[in-house]
């Protein structure tokens, strides 16, 4: 891989390891430590989330207008700001507001991270947001670990660590990234056309496979909401699930030799990789609903994390093929804006069918929407036909 690839990497890991000393926390310090209620907590959680969707929306838009350099830079700093922020005021209602401006900070990076992978590793494929996708799951794995040791002494310490993952991150960036928008020079002078765009066809077919992508994220976090606590009412304890996470996290490091022939072969067979994938993800859940023991939610975690690792790193890679020069950026910040939707509305969804119909119910439900996912992996690309169909 190229060096800039490696040093995207890095960047990805520090930023994704530094936002894991809070994700897993933040439930737990709002009910905890701020005597707010779990309904509350869920609340700020989504307004966290849907502030982030706004962030991946405009970090892409930033992306194609000012260049991945700055965008992430701006990010860091806004990231940065609202954490030496917290590390003061991190009582109530001062906690609701920061969170929500770190969820929108948080959006302005990713998708500029993303777009910049593809721009300077453009033959790379799919590897080079696999590589991504590596090094985030990589700190997702770490970064909760070393959050409860660094809040074993004292919980406010999951700040200031934080904020020293950005400042390491900003040094990276402040760097090594700004060579890197060389390319998106080219793209504000694209976009500073006045002729307008008029073709339509590949926003079209982005929308209807992130429609799939976002139901098929709706389903997948009911693993940190409903099926978490179903997991601890069948007896199972809190370490053992935490464990579950230590299984996805190291698998798909580990068995990247294992997919590797797979995924040389559907190179070029994405429509393919996606609905194979899409499967697993499906067999996992019929796996979960049936579930009675550990071992069974242990299967049911290996099938998961295999559908998982065709599935995530396909759809920025699709969105890299199918968007027009100078609007890399703005493709990238729907796939993550479509992720964190269903990241946002998933848990609400999952709770009320479980209320209404029984954990296992809710999930053989929710499964089923992964058909209509599978339905718009094979159909996304009925606008783009028809658009090459009128210009023949």
């Amino acid at each position: 891989m190229p060096k800039a690839v490696w040093l995207l990497i890095i960047g990805m890991f520090i930023n994704t390891t530094g936002n894991s000393f809070l994700w897993p926390l933040h439930t737990i310090y709002m009910h905890d430590y701020l005597g707010q209620s779990l309904t509350t907590a869920g609340l700020v959680l989504m307004l966290n989330a849907g502030t982030g969707v706004i962030g991946n929306l405009l970090g892409g838009y930033l992306f194609d207008r000012i260049g991945g350099y700055k965008s992430i830079i701006f990010g860091i700093l806004l990231s940065m700001l609202s954490l030496a922020a917290l590390t003061v005021w991190h009582d109530w209602p001062e906690y609701i507001w920061l969170v929500a401006i770190l969820g929108f900070s948080g959006g302005i990076i990713f998708p500029s991270m993303y777009a910049m992978v593809g721009n300077v590793w453009p033959e790379g494929g799919r590897r080079a947001f696999n590589s991504i996708y590596l090094a985030q799951n990589l700190g997702v794995a770490i970064g909760p670990a070393l959050a409860g040791w660094v809040a074993d002494n004292n919980i406010n310490n999951i700040f200031v660590a934080n904020l020293f993952a950005y400042v390491f991150f900003l040094v990276i960036a402040g760097v090594f990234y700004k060579n890197m928008s060389i390319v998106s020079n080219h793209q504000a002078s694209v976009l500073g056309e006045k002729k307008k765009i008029k073709k339509m066809a590949p926003i079209y077919a982005m929308m209807i496979v992130t429609f799939g992508y976002m139901l098929t994220w709706i389903i997948y976090v009911q693993w940190t909401s409903t099926i978490s606590t179903y997991v601890l009412d069948l007896g199972i304890t809190l370490r053992q699930y935490s464990l579950l996470w230590t299984v996805n996290g190291a698998l798909i490091l580990l068995a990247q030799p294992l997919i590797k022939p797979i995924i040389n072969k559907l190179e070029h067979k994405i429509k393919t990789q996606m609905v194979l994938g899409l499967v697993i993800f499906m067999i996992s859940f019929v796996v979960v609903a049936f579930a009675e023991n550990y071992t069974m939610f242990v299967v049911a975690m290996v099938i998961l994390t295999f559908g998982e690792m065709f599935v995530w790193p396909a759809v920025p890679t699709l969105a890299s093929q199918l968007a027009p020069k100078g609007k890399e950026g703005f493709y990238q910040g729907i796939v993550n804006s479509m992720a964190t939707i269903g990241r946002m509305i998933g848990p609400f969804i999952g709770g009320v069918l479980v209320e209404a119909y029984g954990t296992p119910a809710m999930i053989l439900i929710l499964a089923s929407l992964i058909i209509i996912s599978i339905i718009t992996s094979l159909l996304y690309d009925i606008p783009l036909k028809k658009e090459a169909a009128l210009n023949e």
